[in-house]
């Protein structure tokens, strides 16, 4: 079915549909630009498909990136962006339940489009035709419905990590999934396990950075939670996860909140087990941390926090105790400008004396060296005036 509707293509786009058009082959904008565009959302990728061979897109085209020949796929340069033209392809079985074992090319635009996920992601674009959609994936768009093309169970056998994505679109879109398609998620809810925990953990933070980060949820009433990492089944605690969307759409605040009621060390245990990054993995552990610890509400331990946790941490800990429902928050971060504005000393880059000092001073080199430092700084931190390098070295010569 093709629908006469207008999409403003960015510059680049229409040029690269037009140069294989005007070579003689079918060109379409197609799958998630186009459901974007039609939502009014700005599409992160413009992706083009086509009845071109990937040797007649090389041909057309100066530069190109071999980027997936064998599936079909190379990748145009133009304006210093990289667009992704795809042949119109048929998939093979999927043995693995993740890729197809071979990739046939086909000249037939529908082929293509009735091997993608979802009707909203199966439909092409061009100004000659309009909006291609053989599949409903308009009608489903207007009523806010994610719903597989032909059979979801075909569909999520083929490719286990269409199970997250449902949850993901869902979430992203604030779209119900449909009730076959939901079905057939929990029943085929096993493959999950098949799929790499990198892409797993990836399809999880775009649903926690969502717009609906709560229908997390999901996970739990379809069984895809049990399939994840250990560990992972337990940290479900709905009445937390409806205050998600409070929290800044921040990758390392969310995995924080999501994990919140798990201790720090159980939430680095499921971060490492989903192949999180180091940095991520360290900033969720220090905010669910500084998160459960209870802060007095006087400067000295203020000044206490901010010096065990970097800048970022500790707001994200405050929060996360903001999502808790904690009375203290504001007061704190009260005291924490105040220290501050003073140009008080939280760290021990910022005291007046360095090791070096005490080693002028006379004190041996060695583990002692560190053991007055730290004494030093927690004087410091108790009493900020004292920051000062000669009333510090006569506290060190009287140790």
């Amino acid at each position: 079915m093709e629908i006469k509707v207008r999409i403003q293509l960015p510059y680049e786009v229409e040029w690269v549909i037009g140069k294989i058009r005007d070579a003689g082959y079918e060109a379409f904008a197609v799958g998630g630009c186009v459901r974007d565009t039609l939502l009014g959302r700005t599409p992160e990728d413009w992706d083009v498909t086509t009845s071109a061979r990937p040797e007649a897109v090389k041909a057309i085209f100066e530069r190109t990136v071999d980027t997936g020949l064998q599936h079909g796929t190379v990748t145009v340069l133009k304006n210093r962006k990289g667009y992704e033209v795809t042949t119109y392809r048929i998939d093979g079985e999927y043995h693995d339940g993740r890729h197809p074992d071979s990739v046939e090319f086909t000249p037939n635009l529908l082929e293509d489009l009735k091997r993608r996920d979802f009707t909203i992601n199966a439909m092409a674009y061009s100004h000659e035709t309009g909006i291609v959609d053989e599949f409903g994936g308009m009608e489903d768009l207007k009523a806010g419905i994610v719903r597989c093309v032909g059979r979801p169970e075909d569909r999520f056998t083929e490719d286990a990590l269409r199970l997250l994505r449902a949850l993901r679109f869902s979430a992203q879109l604030g779209f119900e999934i449909e009730e076959s398609t939901y079905a057939a998620i929990k029943t085929i809810a096993p493959n999950l396990a098949k799929v790499s925990k990198e892409r797993v953990q990836a399809e999880l933070t775009k649903l926690l950075l969502s717009a609906h980060p709560e229908r997390i949820l999901l996970l739990k009433e379809t069984g895809l939670s049990a399939q994840i990492v250990p560990g992972f089944d337990a940290v479900f605690a709905p009445a937390l996860f409806s205050e998600l969307s409070r929290l800044p759409a921040e990758k390392p605040l969310r995995w924080a909140g999501f994990l919140l009621c798990q201790s720090a060390k159980q939430a680095e245990a499921v971060l490492k087990g989903l192949k999180m990054d180091n940095e991520t993995i360290g900033n969720v552990s220090r905010m669910i941390e500084g998160a459960k610890e209870t802060l007095p509400l006087e400067k000295p331990a203020v000044r206490r926090a901010m010096s065990r946790y970097t800048p970022y941490q500790l707001e994200g800990a405050l929060k996360l105790k903001e999502l808790m429902g904690s009375p203290d928050v504001e007061e704190i971060r009260r005291l924490r400008e105040e220290i501050i504005r003073d140009g008080d000393c939280v760290s021990l880059k910022e005291m007046a004396v360095k090791g070096r000092d005490l080693l002028e001073a006379g004190v041996e080199r060695g583990p002692m060296v560190g053991e007055i430092l730290n004494h030093l700084f927690d004087l410091v931190l108790l009493h900020p005036e004292k920051n000062d390098r000669e009333l510090l070295l006569k506290e060190a010569r009287r140790l």
